[in-house]
């Protein structure tokens, strides 16, 4: 499954933790193995092979004992439209705009 927008979050949970679940088999680990290499609980890496939520530092501990941290730029790029802002325009404190 190719994850897009029109999934759910639990869709694309689960989606996410089979693939981990397939780069630990590629890898040969058990999740014992992959658990201890990542620092987390063994349990921490069943909730997240069955698409269960998990911590998002734990998620990147996980990726990070499976070579897969380089990744993380495809999942949040730098800078999509090339400007660099600062905030998000809005309100000023005081300030009411109809």
């Amino acid at each position: 499954m190719d994850i897009s927008k029109q999934y759910t979050d639990l869709a694309i949970l689960s989606e996410i933790g089979e693939r981990v679940s397939r780069c630990r088999l590629d890898r040969n680990l058990t999740q014992a193995n992959l658990a201890a290499a990542a620092g987390v609980s063994k349990r921490t890496i069943e909730r997240m092979e069955k698409g269960e939520s998990v911590q998002l530092t734990s998620f990147v501990q996980i990726l990070r004992a499976l070579d897969l941290v380089d990744h993380l730029d495809a999942l949040v790029p730098r800078n999509v439209t090339g400007e660099t802002r600062k905030r998000a325009s809005g309100q000023k404190r005081g300030q009411i705009y109809f």
